[in-house]
């Protein structure tokens, strides 16, 4: 048996019939010539307690050097209980990873998770998932195929993360429900990027030049401003105002009951001021929403564009549409609310998610200091004083 080499090749004529070249390098390889004139590389195994045949590819697209490599490879995936034909045959039966996240979608996402996690999970999908592996089959995506993805969005690390978690929910569903019979989810031991949590929040006078912003721009989106005003007054999260319903807004008893927050069901208290920036926004006949879009009976879908023009005006490009949460929490704090508080507030469900709001401004840190500075160094000069006497 001679090393399949091209040298060979050149050498090898059709026959009436088919016939084989075993390679003399790697056991079970070899060269398939046919009637025709073509050649293909392929591998013979036992698996199961049958002699199987893999076609590897044609002569031509493939080298011997680069087929007799991945005979190799095959013959390794044969000595570990694997059956490559089986394999190939379940791959080419798959869905695609997008067929399988419309399944994902209606047998999971609808079924089991809350509106506001659906609306994360359909992000992920639809700007990231699909767009990069929706093509490839969901049974031949690998470890390393889920790595690179990951290390594609490295500039975004938060939405990254969140990304890697739909795809591995994915992952496992698509085990359980035997649509992925290898029972290898690619996405376990993907490492997540750190993320950076951000302490910020806005000072007095923040507070003035973005109320004065929002002042000057309520006539030309007046919806947007409702909706940054509420977000500050009540500390409410951005979908929660986005998606408030009259239904829900209770004025002679100043609260907000929201059926279905991130935690449930929750009751927002609302101060003075938040009470009669509600009487002041006109409702819209057939339209349910507090904070009306432009569709009819719809509400305002998109904050982020008209939150930059805001910000930039009041010179805060820093602050985000969630830093407004964290004023809040960082006010109630300021104003001797203890975290117990705080967090019925928020509309939290343990004390380990209001502990994150637990930090101090620096103007009650450096009044502190003062303070203390001036008690000791009294007490200081008054003690010297004495010892003079």
């Amino acid at each position: 048996m001679p090393r399949i080499s091209k040298r060979i090749i050149a050498t090898l004529q059709p026959a009436e019939k088919d016939y084989i070249v075993w390679d003399d390098q790697v056991a079970g390889f070899a060269l398939r010539v046919w009637p025709s004139g073509r050649m293909s590389y392929v591998v013979h195994y036992r698996a199961n307690g049958r002699f199987r045949r893999y076609t590897i590819g044609h002569h031509g697209p493939w080298t011997a050097d680069k087929a007799r490599d991945e005979a190799i490879k095959i013959l390794a995936r044969v000595k570990d209980g694997n059956d490559p034909n089986t394999e190939r045959d379940e791959e080419r039966a798959s869905p695609t990873v997008s067929q399988f996240c419309k399944i994902f979608i209606e047998r999971h996402v609808k079924t089991h998770l809350k509106q506001t996690t659906q609306g994360e999970y359909q992000r992920a999908i639809d700007l990231f998932i699909t767009k990069k592996i929706g093509s490839r089959k969901l049974a031949s995506v690998t470890h390393s195929d889920i790595v690179t993805f990951h290390h594609t969005y490295r500039h975004i690390p938060y939405q990254a993360n969140r990304t890697l978690g739909v795809l591995s929910k994915m992952f496992s569903l698509a085990i359980l429900w035997g649509v992925r019979t290898d029972n290898v989810n690619p996405c376990r031991g993907v490492k997540r990027y750190k993320e950076q949590k951000r302490e910020r929040y806005l000072t007095t006078e923040e507070h003035q030049r973005l109320g004065k912003a929002l002042d000057d721009a309520r006539s030309a989106m007046p919806e947007a401003v409702n909706a940054f005003q509420l977000l500050l007054l009540t500390g409410c999260r951005l979908r929660e105002i986005q998606r408030l319903k009259w239904e829900y807004v209770f004025l002679d008893e100043g609260v907000i009951r929201l059926p279905d927050s991130k935690n449930g069901a929750r009751t927002v208290q609302l101060g003075e001021s938040a009470v009669g920036l509600l009487k002041s926004i006109p409702m819209i006949a057939g339209n349910p929403y507090v904070i009306t879009g432009r569709k009819d009976g719809g509400h305002l879908t998109d904050l982020e564009k008209p939150w930059r023009r805001i910000r930039k005006e009041a010179g805060l490009v820093d602050v985000r549409i969630h830093d407004l949460r964290h004023s809040f929490a960082s006010d109630a704090l300021e104003l001797g609310e203890d975290l117990i508080m705080i967090g019925k507030l928020l509309g939290h469900r343990d004390l380990k998610s209001t502990a994150r709001y637990a930090h101090l401004k620096k103007e009650p840190i450096q009044r502190a200091v003062k303070e203390i500075d001036l008690k000791i160094f009294t007490a200081l000069v008054s003690g010297d004083s004495k010892s003079n006497v």
